[in-house]
């Protein structure tokens, strides 16, 4: 592993090559999240995406040697699992049946703010100027795009929708700090096996009391989609960028994930035909424009 990193280090383009693929793959994998609900109940698609995630990655820290977490820490990888596995996706999954899947893209990506929100409170970081500037953009993209939709007469599931995204949202910043506090020391690859594990037992559960007797068709379609977003998209492009955030700053790392939202919008577009209204490019551009302020460095004084 010291070798990769090394490796990587000393050549950028692979580095922004793997960072690039990443961001494609989790943009497309936005397009199948959507088109999986033709073949299967949300909650079910997440036990067998995160099913497939969470015996991948455990493959992975079996034939690496990683080990299992010391007793002490399963705990915290329950509380993580709950937040950023279970709650995000179980609502994001629900939400999907009413909103667009561009438009969930974009607004699960305001993520960034609200961990910014709840680091000044719980990690101590001071708020800068530059950071509460952007908070208040983003906020603003995220009122654009709600009020935009309120205002044009939405329907009420689409609001609904759009609402639990937004805690969705706010579910993966708690999850974001709860890790910086009490997983962090943990190998990132031990970490992101064993807390979607526990998040994919309690996805299992919520599956088996709501969606009990429900219909599941698994053919060529549907079983591409839950491979593809919980082999690829789940597991390995997750321990691809816990390597890159080993190698690059966070504020670069942080950077790239807004290519996210903006893949999400571009295949949405392309390939279930999804049109962008005024607010939502509007809120879209002020999300990311947000972000990327409250990313600015400071800088020094002499």
């Amino acid at each position: 592993m010291e070798k990769l990193l090394e490796k990587l280090q000393e050549n950028k383009y692979v580095l922004w090559i793997l960072i690039l693929t990443i961001t494609i793959i989790w943009g497309y994998a936005w397009v199948l999240m959507k088109e999986s609900l033709h073949y299967m109940g949300p909650f079910a698609f997440s036990s067998f995406r995160f099913g497939i995630g969470a015996v991948t990655l455990l493959l992975m820290v079996f034939f690496l040697k990683v080990g299992f977490p010391p007793r002490e820490s399963w705990k915290h990888l329950i509380v993580v699992g709950l937040l950023q596995t279970a709650i995000v996706f179980l609502l994001v999954m629900f939400a999907l049946k009413f909103v667009d899947a561009g438009k969930t893209s974009v607004l699960l990506y305001s993520m960034p703010i609200w961990s910014s929100i709840l680091a000044v409170k719980f990690l101590h970081e001071k708020i800068t100027p530059a950071k509460l500037a952007g908070l208040l953009i983003g906020m603003l993209g995220l009122l654009a795009i709600l009020g935009g939709d309120i205002w044009m007469g939405q329907d009420v599931h689409v609001i609904f929708g759009e609402l639990l995204i937004i805690i969705a949202a706010i579910s993966w910043g708690i999850s974001n700090v709860y890790y910086r506090i009490h997983v962090q020391h943990l190998s990132k690859l031990q970490a992101t096996a064993f807390q979607m594990l526990f998040g994919t037992i309690v996805i299992f559960f919520v599956t088996l009391f709501m969606e009990w007797g429900e219909p599941i068709q698994l053919n060529a379609d549907s079983v591409y989609y839950i491979l593809f977003t919980g082999i690829l998209a789940s597991a390995l492009c997750f321990f691809v960028w816990f390597v890159i955030i080993s190698v690059v700053d966070m504020v670069t790392a942080t950077l790239s994930t807004l290519l996210v939202p903006l893949f999400g919008l571009l295949f949405s577009s392309f390939l279930l035909n999804e049109t962008m209204s005024f607010s939502m490019m509007i809120g879209f551009m002020l999300i990311i424009t947000g972000i990327t302020v409250a990313q600015l460095k400071q800088p020094r004084r002499v």
